[in-house]
């Protein structure tokens, strides 16, 4: 039989990449997007979508309906991948601004997934892979309210996995990045939403660092991968008889692992204080 999944945060990058590849493989793939114009825009391509907004529950209850009703009340899988970002020093981070992105970042997936658990437990089976970050793993300057955000998305996982281990239902990490995505030019309207950075006690650092990178051309990282290579992943993950709790995508996420177990903390922070 044709095997199903949700996918959120379909518009481009690693859920675009991961709709198509797995679509390509074979699967029945539901891809969803937070706008309706993207979800529109996949429409077109041939994909069934659904508009899923994580800071909006009734989209979530409204998506998922829609998926068990058009697979007769299944789902393998859930790829938890739909994500925001909003840099700027911590101490200039507002409460609203942090909750938006633990919204998107957590509350919502934590949602989906409690939906989705009754599904998986009632046909047997299932897999649900939530998509971290090597900023799951180590932290970086001027990007506190993601990299809070992962650590608390690896913790929840982590804890739900080990609460699975008498269902089967696999629970899955994903921990990519650096990776070509759009996630650096979507953070720009959450950033000038939220950060007053003229304001700032750190006014010329963004001046010299953070504005830089948000609105001038970034260059290319060495180590970075295109999302074509999450996608190849994900579906080691849901493909493999006995998935690893972890798949860790990119070079620097390996190294940082390994730094952060090796390395003492002043090390460590001498070298993410340059990233």
């Amino acid at each position: 039989m044709t095997r199903s999944i949700l996918i959120t945060g379909c518009s481009s990058g690693i859920g675009y990449a991961s709709a198509t590849a797995l679509r390509a493989e074979g699967w029945r793939v539901f891809a969803t997007c937070r706008a309706q114009a993207d979800a529109d825009r996949l429409a077109s391509d041939g994909f069934e979508t659904a508009r899923l907004d994580y800071t909006d529950p009734g989209t979530i209850e409204v998506a998922l309906d829609r998926v068990l009703a058009a697979t007769g009340g299944t789902l393998d899988a859930l790829h938890n991948n739909g994500a925001v970002a909003l840099p700027g020093a911590n101490e200039d981070l507002p409460r609203a601004g942090l909750q938006h992105v633990f919204e998107t970042n957590l509350f919502g997936p934590h949602d989906l997934t409690r939906r989705v658990i009754p599904v998986m437990r009632r046909q047997g089976h299932g897999r649900i892979v939530n998509c971290s970050s090597v900023l799951g793993i180590v932290t970086a300057p001027w990007r506190s309210a993601y990299v809070a955000s992962k650590f608390a998305l690896e913790g929840l996982t982590d804890t739900l996995r080990i609460e699975m281990r008498d269902t089967p239902i696999h629970v899955i990490l994903l921990q990519p990045g650096p990776i070509r995505t759009r996630i650096r030019e979507n953070s720009t309207a959450l950033f000038e939403r939220y950060v007053d950075w003229e304001a700032s006690a750190r006014a010329e650092q963004y001046r010299r660092s953070l504005l830089t990178r948000l609105y001038d051309a970034p260059g290319r990282d060495r180590f970075e991968l295109p999302p074509e290579a999450v996608a190849r992943t994900l579906i080691r993950a849901l493909e493999e008889p006995e998935p690893s709790a972890r798949y860790r995508v990119t070079t620097p996420t390996r190294a940082m692992e390994m730094a952060r177990r090796l390395l003492p903390n002043r090390a460590l922070d001498w070298i993410l204080s340059r990233a």
